[in-house]
């Protein structure tokens, strides 16, 4: 079972009914104790950093246990955002930490519209490449669904396990340990993205 949690976001349908297409049950709930005994957890996210920092204030605690206790976990879009320590959208508001680094604003620059929005091509860190048991195992050079204006900027570099080009090499995917999240939306993005939830179920606790 896969539990997402409900925090007053919206997308919370599209990533339960991504789990669906590979016949994997999912529980979207606001409740504490039900997201403090989830097996696997899943954290969504649209909006602003400030917003979802806010409401997600019950279940900060339940969350850092959760990773600490080695059990799987994924950030999606701004949910991956939120893992950072803080973010150029909302000054003065910290993240979760769990990766040391900010979030900034894509810079406007060549052309490139922001926010950045549609499908690019995935490419795996080379790091990556060089371990396993990742959700992005066999996934490297396919595209994915992108909507966002911010990308993560972690300090160590070396958690970076996937990027996507859009002026530059943009984090798209960070990985350490049992954590893992993605700046594009997997259920939104075919074949590729459904394989990637596959492999995220396929994590052993």
């Amino acid at each position: 079972m896969i539990t997402i949690i409900d925090y007053g976001s919206g997308n919370l349908r599209s990533i339960s009914n991504g789990f669906s297409k590979i016949n994997i049950k999912s529980n979207i709930t606001n409740n504490p104790e039900e997201i403090s005994n989830a097996k696997y957890l899943v954290l969504p996210g649209v909006g602003a950093f400030g917003q979802i920092m806010n409401n997600i204030e019950p279940y900060k605690k339940i969350i850092t246990e959760h990773i600490s206790d080695g059990k799987p976990f994924l950030g999606v879009c701004l949910g991956l955002q939120a893992l950072l320590s803080k973010s150029e959208e909302t000054p003065g508001i910290k993240g979760l930490d769990i990766f040391k680094g900010e979030v900034k604003k894509l810079p406007a620059e060549n052309g490139l519209k922001i926010p950045h929005m549609g499908w690019n091509r995935l490419d795996m860190t080379l790091c990556e490449r060089e371990k396993s048991c990742s959700i992005i195992d066999g996934i490297d050079k396919d595209y994915f669904y992108f909507v966002h204006s911010y990308y993560a900027s972690p300090e160590d570099e070396e958690v970076i396990s996937g990027t996507t080009e859009y002026g530059f090499d943009v984090t798209a995917v960070l990985h350490q340990n049992n954590v893992f999240a993605t700046q594009f939306h997997p259920e939104k993005s075919g074949p590729s993205g459904l394989k990637m939830l596959k492999n995220f179920v396929s994590m052993k606790l």
